[in-house]
């Protein structure tokens, strides 16, 4: 069997404005919680993350606009390093606490997984690649998505938030055995 996965933008902060503050923060003005309450749900999320081997750290990530990050990665994709540009940006937000709406360090980020520095200069000094970005949000919103993370099989079949590996497993295998009875390229 062999499965084609492609990561698609979304953004969980509206986009307008250069936001950067701590998410702890951001969760107390958006959720209305006491400062406690979001340190609680911090190392909640944290304590998840840890059993499946991701070692995030939420107390340190600064959510900020990251329209330009997702720029980021429709470029890694058009030089084959999508996957890379994606894991380091990932890394950088939720483990080191970096702010990755600052170009600065988009293009420190750029350059550690390999794209040519002056691609990510013209990117950066551009509206490059804004179409694709624009399109997945369109695409999301269409689609009901609300959070993520967000998984949708074959075109047909959606699953929101941190599953168990035995839920992707069974909508996995019911989108594979569909797939066998209709022989289309499958999706995910």
């Amino acid at each position: 069997m062999k499965l084609k996965l492609n990561g698609k933008a979304f953004f969980l902060t509206a986009q307008s404005g250069l936001i950067r503050e701590k998410i702890s923060i951001n969760i107390c003005r958006k959720q209305r919680a006491g400062p406690e309450q979001a340190k609680q749900a911090n190392n909640y999320v944290t304590k998840m993350a840890k059993e499946v081997g991701l070692n995030y750290d939420f107390n340190k990530v600064v959510v900020a606009n990251t329209f330009d990050a997702h720029r980021l990665i429709q470029l890694g994709k058009a030089n084959k390093k999508s996957g890379e540009t994606q894991e380091r940006l990932f890394k950088a937000y939720f483990i080191e606490g970096r702010n990755i709406a600052d170009h600065n360090i988009l293009k420190l980020l750029g350059t550690e997984v390999g794209l040519p520095v002056d691609a990510i200069k013209k990117l950066l000094n551009s509206d490059e690649h804004s179409h694709e970005v624009e399109k997945d949000i369109i695409d999301a919103h269409l689609m009901g998505v609300r959070a993520v993370p967000y998984f949708v099989f074959n075109d047909q079949y959606a699953m929101s938030g941190a599953q168990r590996k035995e839920t992707f497993l069974d909508a996995l295998n019911k989108a594979w055995h569909e797939w066998e009875n209709r022989k289309p390229e499958l999706k995910l």
